[in-house]
């Protein structure tokens, strides 16, 4: 069995007193910068937010969302990866701007140059909690967010886009 390096989060008081204290974001362009704001509130991998299609931005209905099933056509990562994630606080604002703006822009199915920006900018101000934190550590903070408030194990795994490794009992 291979043993797999899982991610640095960002503390739940960094997001909110650093990456979140105002003006903080500001030199980052618009586009780069929204996307980063989903993660916070999604646990959204950056290729998916990046791959979603205009339609996938569902925000005029009861329980805004992304639907990460709708794609530009590209491949998911995993089978499990289609999904619903609500949206709401600075990842609702985010969305309602890129879907303002017709979509994602300049970064429309393109991880690595979305990447390498927002790391750079992350970096050069000081907004990485440590040398190891990138702006993917957003998805485990997501995470380590739901497990803390107690969040069942199946609700987390459908949300972060894992398989669910425990077999269905009951009604499921």
């Amino acid at each position: 069995k291979t043993t797999r390096t899982v991610g640095l989060p960002f503390s739940e008081s960094f997001i909110r007193d650093r990456i979140l204290a105002a003006d903080a974001l500001d030199g980052l362009n618009e586009e780069a910068r929204d996307v980063l704001l989903v993660m916070i509130n999604t646990g959204a991998r950056p290729s998916e937010i990046l791959g979603c299609a205009q339609d996938a931005w569902q925000l005029a209905c009861g329980v805004p969302h992304l639907d990460i099933s709708r794609q530009i056509p590209r491949v998911l990562k995993t089978q499990t990866a289609q999904r619903l994630i609500p949206l709401l606080g600075v990842s609702l604002d985010a969305a309602r701007r890129i879907a303002r703006r017709g979509g994602i822009g300049r970064y429309a199915d393109k991880a690595y140059a979305w990447s390498a920006t927002v790391n750079k900018y992350l970096t050069e101000n000081g907004l990485r909690e440590t040398a190891k934190h990138t702006a993917y550590s957003l998805r485990h903070s997501f995470e380590d967010r739901l497990t803390e408030a107690g969040t069942d194990d199946r609700i987390r795994a459908e949300l972060m886009g894992h398989k669910y490794g425990r077999p269905d009992y009951g009604r499921g």
